[in-house]
């Protein structure tokens, strides 16, 4: 492809004539210097670690033969764009590159802090049960023409995500959409036929300023819909309810869930003890959820796919019926059996909301005792960890704190934290990871649960004195060794 084409509506200043722009031919473009070969475009971006800008030069002795920057940049032996920004550059000289068009798909975005993951994967279990064919970008995995694929970040590059679309001949493309995604413009250049918006807590307050602007940055998924494009807002939570009053599209092209009234859908629960069993009204049509996976988080997560899959015309029945076959998503709210008589569970809760989802469903299931595993991640929000311990206080009758990922903060320093936050009386410090879930292991006892957050199925970042990998594998180990 000319170097002219894979820059088509890029606005920015280049050192070269039109002509020189329309005989240089591109092969490949990449952010990472390594991977430039020959006839290769490189985009300098200015990480937060790294300034793409300093390999510049190795880019062209690699064999790239045009750049793409942000920075004033002395004369370069190659072509020279500078842009504005070079993240906002690279999403729409993927789309260019790789000729991706939101046409060929169905493209469903979800955003919001907690149930994004779940809600995804209902969203596929329910629209293959109706024959069509999904792929699936977001935190545990993606899944592409039937292939899965390692998941780095929530929400996938802009470079791959335009790759990966180039080859899909998938029917629907489902994205979850993280604010960092939004923010570092990953998704730019993609229209979507439905945005979800699930629900907002606090969190991330290292990357945004404030709530309001977390909030701000995710309702900016909203303003990429197609002109007929649905937005899908759980206003059961007053940010959603916000985004409801705010939203840019047609009042037509809304759909809500909330209390009964002017709402699409509402939520009726039933009886305390079945946390996953409800009714759910859409106008006058009742239909009867019985989910396998527990938790009243997991049956707002059904209704939010119940309302979204209802817009590409599926029957609320069929949708029903498949969403009653679910079986849930790897680390969340995770049920590992074993030969004890206590209940563990597994999740990657990380808020304060999820912890109350979490340990609030133990009580309601009847936990006689809730012993809960947890620790903080290291260079992350340190605002949103008093409302953790404050959840887990109230809800737990046993809390461990211990090490979560370190991120490049010393294990000395973490453990300093961890005595520095911990609650009283029945707060235990056990920074070993692995050694904390042997103590909750070996203490529960029949009708005792024991609940394990932070990581899901997440690897371990470090290593710890048990052999083991993850959370699941921990307790895994433990059970053979009893």
């Amino acid at each position: 492809m000319k170097l002219s084409e894979v820059l088509e509506n890029i606005i920015g200043h280049h050192n070269s004539p039109e002509q020189t722009l329309n005989d240089i031919d591109i092969e490949g473009i990449s952010a990472n210097s390594s991977r430039i070969g020959p006839n290769g475009l490189f985009i300098a971006i200015s990480g937060y670690q790294q300034d793409g800008h300093h390999y510049i030069d190795d880019a062209i002795a690699a064999g790239a033969s045009a750049v793409v920057g942000e920075k004033e940049i002395a004369q370069l032996k190659v072509p020279y764009i500078k842009v504005s920004n070079s993240r906002f550059a690279l999403a729409h000289i993927a789309k260019n590159f790789y000729q991706t068009s939101s046409k060929n798909h169905t493209i469903i975005g979800i955003t919001g802090t907690n149930g994004k993951t779940t809600t995804s994967f209902m969203l596929k279990h329910v629209l293959e049960d109706a024959g069509l064919t999904c792929s699936l970008f977001g935190t545990i995995h993606n899944v592409v023409n039937g292939q899965k694929l390692p998941s780095i970040n929530t929400t996938i590059d802009a470079l791959e995500l335009h790759r990966h679309l180039s080859i899909c001949k998938d029917d629907v493309v489902i994205i979850e959409v993280s604010s960092h995604g939004l923010s570092q413009f990953r998704i730019e250049g993609i229209e979507f036929d439905c945005c979800l918006f699930t629900n907002l807590d606090h969190e991330h307050l290292d990357y945004h300023q404030d709530m309001d602007d977390y909030f701000s940055v995710k309702a900016t998924l909203f303003n990429k819909l197609k002109p007929d494009g649905k937005a899908i807002i759980n206003s059961y939570n007053s940010w959603g309810e916000k985004l409801l009053h705010s939203l840019p599209c047609k009042a037509t092209n809304i759909f809500a869930m909330g209390e009964a009234g002017n709402h699409h859908l509402h939520i009726t629960r039933c009886k305390k003890g079945e946390p996953g069993i409800a009714t759910i009204t859409e106008g006058d049509q009742q239909y009867k959820l019985k989910l396998k996976i527990l938790g009243i988080h997991n049956v707002y997560n059904a209704a939010m796919a119940f309302l979204t899959i209802r817009r590409l015309n599926i029957p609320g029945d069929k949708i029903i019926q498949s969403l009653q076959t679910f079986q849930g998503v790897p680390g969340r709210f995770e049920i590992i059996e074993q030969p004890k008589e206590a209940t563990v569970v597994i999740d990657y809760a990380h808020t304060s909301e999820a912890f109350f989802n979490c340990l609030s469903t133990a009580r309601e299931l009847g936990a006689r005792r809730i012993f809960h595993v947890f620790g903080f991640r290291g260079n992350r929000d340190e605002s949103k960890r008093m409302g953790m311990l404050n959840i887990s206080y109230e809800l737990s009758d046993r809390m461990i704190l211990t090490l979560d990922d370190l991120n490049h903060i010393s294990y000395e320093e973490m453990v300093k934290t961890l005595h520095g936050v911990s609650a009283p009386s029945k707060a235990l410090i056990i920074p070993d990871r692995t050694l904390a879930i042997q103590y909750a292991n070996d203490e529960a006892e029949e009708g005792d649960w024991i609940i394990i957050t932070g990581k899901g199925v997440e690897k371990y970042k470090q290593q710890f004195f048990l052999p083991t990998t993850s959370d699941e594998e921990t307790i895994r180990f433990l059970h053979s060794i009893n």
